[in-house]
């Protein structure tokens, strides 16, 4: 016997807005960057212009996968589109990657053949930066709790502000002190930046992309959850993963020799899975002989 239940998303329901506000922001602020980045000579400018613009490419394959998310089940997509926003998190951190690649090069090139640059220019231009990067990111915070595509976008444009930060402290000193090698260094921190706040979007993406645990889930707790319900012997073929950024999936097998009490017990495991772990959608299979009968008992069987 199979019931299967559904929840409601967290995800949040107004981040349209917030996703055109960030993309014409930061579209604005990649032109005034690159424009005063060639005239400055300054490849700290060129290469975060360079960062900004995988950025506008990140928020729109987000704001993309946020659209397709809502989108109904059908018959050949029973779940919908729901994962479109676990493949936008995983395709912005490669293009997160690659910008770090890109920028490595040209940082390397450049402390061998420093060049000139117009330290105040770069300074100005940063310092808009910060306001821009943490406006976006601001747009994006509540949502970044719950939501993995949204904290890609929120994780990218705090990154931005901060690197921005370090572009503003460089041009300083270099204004000082004339070290041209400040600017190629400059952009080797930027990378750093990058590729540390990258490496956990990365994983957790490859994680839920694989059908991985979600990140804060503990099976075993909920397989003793399940256990202890009235009449249940045994427990197996537990599987748990990501539906989506924001949603959970749980399949189970429950061994009842006496049966369901009642329609009432599928309600109650509903809302407690939801509310104690947040399981959105949870698809329980009753079985009343023993877990010999069934060939998915042992836990290594899928």
């Amino acid at each position: 016997m199979t019931r299967a239940h559904h929840g409601h998303s967290h995800a949040p329901a107004s981040y349209g807005r917030a996703f055109a506000i960030g993309i014409t922001l930061n579209v604005a602020f990649v032109l005034l960057e690159l424009t005063y980045g060639f005239l400055s000579r300054s490849l700290a400018l060129v290469a975060d212009a360079g960062h900004n613009a995988s950025d506008v490419l990140g928020l729109l394959i987000s704001w993309g996968a946020y659209i397709l998310a809502k989108r109904k089940p059908s018959a050949r997509y029973t779940y919908g589109l729901r994962r479109s926003s676990i493949l936008a998190s995983l395709a912005n951190a490669v293009l997160l990657f690659v910008a770090v690649g890109a920028i490595l090069l040209e940082a390397v090139r450049r402390l061998t053949h420093p060049e000139p640059i117009t330290a105040v220019t770069v300074m100005w231009v940063a310092a808009v930066g910060i306001v821009i990067n943490a406006v976006t990111a601001y747009l994006f915070a509540s949502g970044s709790r719950h939501d993995l595509n949204l904290r890609s976008a929120f994780q990218h444009m705090m990154a931005d502000a901060l690197v921005s930060l370090g572009v503003v402290i460089a041009g300083a000193l270099m204004a000082l002190t004339g070290w041209l090698w400040l600017d190629p260094a400059i952009s080797l921190l930027v990378a750093a930046v990058i590729l540390l706040g990258s490496w956990g979007l990365l994983r957790e993406s490859v994680n839920l992309t694989l059908d991985a645990v979600p990140e804060g889930v503990d099976p075993a707790t909920i397989k003793a959850y399940l256990a202890a319900l009235p009449g249940v012997m045994e427990v197996h073929n537990l599987h748990v993963w990501g539906m989506s950024t924001t949603e959970i999936a749980l399949t189970a097998h429950l061994v009842m020799p006496n049966g369901i009490p009642n329609d009432t017990f599928y309600t109650q495991v509903q809302h407690e899975l939801h509310d104690e772990f947040g399981i959105e959608h949870a698809t329980l299979q009753v079985e009343y002989g023993g877990a010999e009968a069934c060939r998915f008992a042992p836990d290594e069987v899928v």
